[in-house]
């Protein structure tokens, strides 16, 4: 009995030694991948958007014009988030907050409470935390989301529903119109899907589309 206990402990002591080594390995390869898709992205004008979570000063001293948006809130997830201007990369993208903790309104999307879309992205992740939207992808129809202009007035949505692209495919029509065509829009962009090899980019977008109470 002590012979085999002997052994058992070390075919254990083995595998968890094997076990380590693997996770060490996995970290390893995950590391080197983050900093070559860094590299990559920053050479390609795309740099990954910074982690750094604003105090609760940047977030209160954020001001923006009466009738433009400057908070957005969705309380079945937590977001509770600034809401800041955005127009288009280089490349005739829409561009995207700089802080994973940040939401970007499209500028020329429509205002709050406006007809037509408000078109509002934010980052699902980077490397080393979730981002602001990292879980919209869980919201369901009736939910709740709230806008704040610089007035202080407070805007509800509603949503609706949601629908996965390839990233490539994003109906631009879809994203930029409302769900109800006789009701304000709002429609929240976010990756989803898995990274593209080298690149801070995922292969998939999650558009959630919400209308005006």
């Amino acid at each position: 009995m002590t012979v085999r206990r002997k052994t058992l402990s070390n075919i254990f002591l083995a595998a968890g030694v094997a076990v380590l080594l693997i996770g060490l390995n996995v970290a390893l390869q995950n590391h080197s991948a983050e900093k070559n898709a860094i590299k990559t992205a920053a050479a390609n004008g795309t740099p990954a958007p910074s982690t750094k979570k604003p105090t609760i000063d940047d977030f209160n001293n954020y001001t923006v014009e009466p009738n433009m948006p400057r908070y957005i809130y969705i309380p079945s997830i937590n977001v509770k988030a600034v809401v800041r201007q955005m127009g288009l990369t280089k490349n005739n993208q829409i561009d995207s907050p700089k802080n994973v903790y940040d939401t970007g309104w499209f500028k020329d999307s429509a205002l709050p409470a406006q007809p037509g879309s408000m078109v509002v992205d934010g980052h699902v992740s980077s490397w080393k935390t979730r981002g602001v939207f990292y879980s919209i992808k869980s919201l369901k129809s009736g939910q709740k989301i709230i806008i704040e202009q610089g007035n202080g007035k407070k805007i509800t949505y509603t949503v609706v529903k949601s629908k996965t692209y390839d990233a490539e495919k994003v109906d631009m029509n879809e994203l930029f119109n409302p769900i109800n065509t006789k009701l304000p829009g709002l429609n929240l962009i976010t990756c989803a899907g898995n990274v593209i090899k080298d690149s801070n980019d995922f292969d998939k977008r999650l558009v959630v589309f919400a209308q005006m109470q």
